[in-house]
C-alpha cells in the first residue's frame, strides 16, 4: 500500500510538533510527511524574542529549539520559504509559492495540519509601514528590530522609543529598549497598562514603570506616524498628543492568521480563530486538523471560546494533533487562561477571569485583594506582592486570580490555574497544602491569604 500523505502549513511550535509526534508513531513506509513554512526558522520560541533583543539571551539561534536540517534528518520533508497560498478542501490538496524561485506548485494531502499562527495587530494608518516601525512577531522581526538599534546606537543622535500597546509584548519590549539604553515611552490605549489584568491591578504595573524610568501614557490612541524627508520615523502622534520617536515598537497584539482558511471555507469562531474539535480536528472536516495561534480553544472558566496565542499551548496542540494523526489519541481539553511576564523587576500573572470577565459571562461575583510579600517578612529579600481573587457569589467557586509583584510572586499564579482547572471554591483552597519556608512564602502564602479574604467576602455578601 502506498504511503498516506501529511501535509502540515507552518513549521514553528504547532505546525512541527504535530509532525514530530506523527513521525514518532508512524514510519515514512506509513506515512509521507511534507511541511512548509513561508519564513527563514523553525520551531523557536517567538516568546524569546523580547530577551534576544534586550541582550538577556546572547544569540538568536539559542531560541531554536529544531533546525530545518533536525527536522529533515527524521524522514519530514520540510520545504523552506514555501508559502501555501491556496486550499482547495474538496480536492485534498493545497497550491504553494516557492519564494525564492517564484515556483508555484499543488501538493495533495490525505490528512492536512494547518498551523498558520497569528499575524501582529498592525493598524491602517498613515507612516505604520515608514522605516523603523517594527512588529516582534518573528525571528526576522526581532533581527530586523535590532539592526535597526545598533545603527541608532551607532550615531551621535537621541535615542528614543515608543513602543505602541501595554499588553505583555508592549511591556516586555519596553524593558529590552530599557536595556539598550533608549529612551522609553509606551504609549497605552487603555485605562491602565496590561489590560489582561483589572484596572486597580494594572494601575500597580504603571506605578511601577514609572518607577524604572518608562514614560507611560494612558488613554492615547496612535493616529498617525510621522516621519522625516528620508522616510523614516521621527515621531507618534495620538489623540493625546505628540511624542518624538527614532524607533517605534508595536506592541498591540496578535490575531489569528486565518485568511487561508476562511477563503476554503472552513469554520472560525468570533475571535477569528478556527473552530476545532476536542481531538483539535476542524469543525466538520475529518481529515484536517488546526493548532497553535490561529485557532480558538474553550475557556474552561467562563465556557466560550476565546484566541490565546501561547508557545505552551501551541505545542500542546501539537502533540494532540500529531498522536491522532499517527494513529494514537490525545485531546486538549481547553484552558484557564493563565499567562505570566515581568518588566525588570516586576512580575506580573493572571489565571481565569477578570471582572469585565465574569460580567460579560453573565456572573455574579466578588473579589478580595491583599498585599502580602514574596518570602517571609524577616527574612532578606523580602518584597511586596499584591493579590487579587474573584470568586463567584454564592457558590464560592474560583473564577480568577492576578499577581502583581517582585520577584518569587508570578509563579503562584499555578495554585490557582489548578485550582481553576479542578473547579475549586476559595474555601477549598485555603486547605491546600503548599510549601513553606521562610526563603519561600510567610507561613500563611499569600494566595491563601487572598482565599480567606474572599471566603469572608462571599459569606459577606450572602448574608
Amino acid at each position: 500500500m502506498a504511503a498516506e500523505r501529511l501535509v502540515v502549513i507552518g513549521g514553528d511550535a504547532a505546525g512541527m510538533s504535530a509532525a514530530s509526534q506523527a513521525r514518532r508513531l508512524k514510519g515514512p513506509d506509513a506515512l509521507e510527511i511534507v511541511a512548509f513554512e513561508r519564513g527563514h526558522h523553525t520551531s523557536y520560541s517567538a516568546c524569546g524574542i523580547p530577551y534576544w533583543v534586550s541582550g538577556d539571551v546572547a544569540a538568536r539561534d539559542d531560541l531554536i529549539a529544531r533546525t530545518p536540517e533536525e527536522h529533515r534528518q527524521r524522514d519530514i520533508d520540510l520545504r523552506m520559504r514555501t508559502e501555501v497560498t491556496e486550499l482547495d478542501v474538496a480536492g485534498q490538496r493545497v497550491r504553494a509559492l516557492d519564494r525564492e524561485s517564484g515556483k508555484a506548485y499543488w501538493t495533495g494531502f490525505d490528512k492536512l495540519v494547518i498551523a498558520t499562527g497569528a499575524r501582529p495587530v498592525r493598524p491602517a494608518l498613515p507612516g505604520m509601514d515608514a522605516a523603523g516601525v517594527h512588529g516582534v512577531q518573528t525571528l526576522d522581526d526581532g533581527q530586523a528590530l535590532l539592526d535597526s538599534l545598533d545603527a541608532l546606537r551607532s550615531g551621535e543622535g537621541p535615542r528614543r522609543a515608543v513602543v505602541v500597546g501595554a499588553g505583555y509584548i508592549g511591556v516586555e519590549m519596553a524593558e529590552a529598549m530599557l536595556k539598550r539604553g533608549f529612551e522609553v515611552t509606551v504609549l497605552n490605549r487603555g485605562e491602565q497598562p496590561m489590560a489582561t489584568l483589572d484596572p486597580d491591578m494594572g494601575r500597580l504595573v504603571h506605578e511601577a514603570m514609572d518607577g524604572l524610568g518608562i514614560t507611560t501614557v494612558n488613554g492615547a490612541a496612535v493616529t498617525k506616524i510621522l516621519t522625516g524627508t528620508d522616510g523614516r520615523v521621527t515621531g507618534v502622534a495620538t489623540d493625546a498628543g505628540t511624542w518624538p520617536a527614532d524607533v517605534v515598537v508595536l506592541g498591540i497584539g496578535v490575531e489569528p492568521e486565518t485568511e487561508l482558511a476562511r477563503a476554503a471555507g472552513l469554520p472560525v469562531g468570533p475571535h477569528g480563530g478556527l473552530l476545532t474539535d476536542l481531538a483539535m480536528r476542524v469543525m466538520g472536516h475529518d481529515t484536517i486538523w488546526a493548532g497553535g495561534d490561529c485557532v480558538e480553544v474553550l475557556d474552561l472558566v467562563a465556557g466560550r471560546t476565546r484566541h490565546v496565542a501561547l508557545g505552551t499551548h501551541a505545542n500542546k496542540h501539537g502533540q494532540v494533533i500529531g498522536s491522532n494523526v499517527g494513529g494514537g489519541y490525545g485531546t486538549f481539553p481547553g484552558v484557564v487562561g493563565t499567562a505570566v511576564s515581568k518588566v525588570c523587576d516586576l512580575e506580573i500573572a493572571r489565571t481565569g477571569l477578570r471582572e469585565k470577565d465574569a460580567r460579560a459571562a453573565g456572573l455574579r461575583w466578588v473579589t478580595a485583594t491583599i498585599e502580602s510579600t514574596q518570602r517571609a517578612g524577616y527574612y532578606p529579600g523580602a518584597k511586596p506582592m499584591t493579590v487579587k481573587m474573584i470568586a463567584e457569589l454564592r457558590t464560592g467557586r474560583l473564577l480568577g486570580v492576578q499577581i502583581v509583584g517582585r520577584e518569587g510572586s508570578a509563579k503562584r499564579v499555578d495554585v490557582a490555574a489548578v485550582a481553576l482547572t479542578a473547579g475549586m471554591t476559595v474555601e477549598q483552597m485555603t486547605a491546600l497544602d503548599l510549601g513553606y519556608a521562610p526563603p519561600f512564602s510567610p507561613v500563611w502564602d499569600p494566595v491563601l491569604v487572598a482565599a480567606r479574604k474572599t471566603v469572608a467576602a462571599v459569606r459577606g455578601a450572602g448574608s
